[in-house]
Parts: structure tokens; sequence; C-alpha cells
């Protein structure tokens, strides 16, 4: 076996097993007893409190020990009144944290696609470059089967076809991270349906059409094989 091939065989391998939020680091309860202002706020997703405390001039992109603003501790909670209220507040809503997650692709991986459309809505960019893998929030959504965000995204003009620094895309990340189960095979059709490229290889030169045939995922192999563009 090439050299390539083995370290892309190795990776997928750590992937699958990792949790799916690994490379994502959410507050923890340690560090949420110990916010104060407005990171305590959002983290409680108390928007009035939120309007209070900006109204009297705390900083809306203050950043904790992670780099986390509040609004990034608002979206890892899921608090949509609180996102809208720290933006409001001049919050910046394409800010990263110290691993490079924004707001977006925080959702994308909580599976959120009503704060993911909000996020959109508020001015934050789905095309953005995120994580430490250089990915996207698209990717994220297509690696976990988060089908609807995959869609949300799509529609708001996410790239179809970015290749992160594992060397895949959000095609190839519904097959190799995938299961083969109705979610991804849902986001693979999505995406294919959108005009995403079945040709572009991953480190070894497969596509995801010859990865999704490798592993016997059978209905993934229909949607590549089948599906036309719309």
């Amino acid at each position: 076996m090439r050299p390539s091939a083995l370290l892309c065989l190795l990776v997928t391998a750590i992937l699958a097993h990792t949790p799916p939020a690994a490379a994502q680091v959410p507050p923890s309860a340690t560090e949420i007893a110990a916010y104060t202002g407005l990171h305590a706020a959002a983290a409680r997703g108390d928007a009035a409190t939120i309007r209070h405390l900006i109204a009297g001039k705390a900083d809306p992109n203050a950043r904790d020990g992670a780099g986390r603003t509040p609004l990034h501790v608002a979206a890892f909670a899921g608090h949509q009144a609180a996102v809208a209220a720290l933006v409001e507040g001049g919050a910046d809503p394409k800010a990263q944290e110290n691993r490079r997650y924004d707001i977006i692709t925080i959702a994308a991986v909580r599976d959120d696609p009503a704060m993911v459309r909000l996020a959109i809505r508020l001015g934050a960019d789905p095309r953005a470059i995120t994580s430490p893998y250089d990915g996207t929030a698209l990717i994220a959504a297509a690696h976990l089967g988060h089908d609807e965000v995959v869609r949300a995204l799509i529609e708001a003009g996410a790239p179809l076809d970015h290749v992160n620094n594992l060397v895949w895309t959000a095609l190839i990340e519904a097959v190799v991270l995938g299961d083969g189960g109705p979610r991804h095979v849902a986001c693979a059709r999505a995406l294919v349906e959108a005009g995403a490229n079945r040709e572009i290889p991953d480190r070894s030169g497969k596509t995801a059409l010859q990865l999704a045939r490798e592993r016997g995922f059978a209905e993934m192999v229909k949607v590549l094989e089948t599906t036309p563009r719309r």
C-alpha cells in the first residue's frame, strides 16, 4: 500500500472513532460557573441582561480563556435570543474562537438548523474557512449527517467543493466519516443535486463514489451514480 493511502486510512479510522464535537470545546461547567457579565448572561440565554450590560458599555466581543466571545457561548448553548441580542449590541457574527470555530460551524455540529439560519441572517459567513482542519460548516455538517443543516448551508451559498487539509470535500466526508445511513445519504443527495463535483478525489486518488463502493454503502452509491443536478 502506498504511504499516502495508508495515511488516509489511518486518519479515517481515527476520525471515525472520535466524538463528533471533539474538535470543538464548549465551555465546561467549571468555566460557566466562573463566568461573569456578558459571558454569564450568554450561558444562561438571558437576552434582557445582555441588552442591559451592553447599554452599560460591556464589551460584546470580550474573550474567555479559550477565545470564546459571549456569542460563541450562546451558540454552544443554543440560545437564539441571546445570540440576536449580542449581535444587535455589536458582537461580531464572524468571530472565531481559538480553535477557529464560528457560530455557524458550532451550530452545524450541534445539528441546530434554526441557529444556522439565524446566524446567517445576522451576518455570519457560510463561506468561512473554519476549524483546525481548514474546513467549512458545510463539511462539518456533512461529516455528521446533519442533513437539514447541509440544505440550509447550500441555500446560503456555502462552497460545495472546498477541500480541507485532510483532502476531503463535504461529499467525501459524508461517505468516509458517515455510516451510509439515511441522513448521510440525504446529505450526499443534497450536495449532488446542488452541483457538488463528484470527481474530486481524496488523498489516495479515490472519488466519493469509489469510496462508497468500497464501504458497501449501496444507497450512497445509487445517489452518487444516478442523482441529477437540479
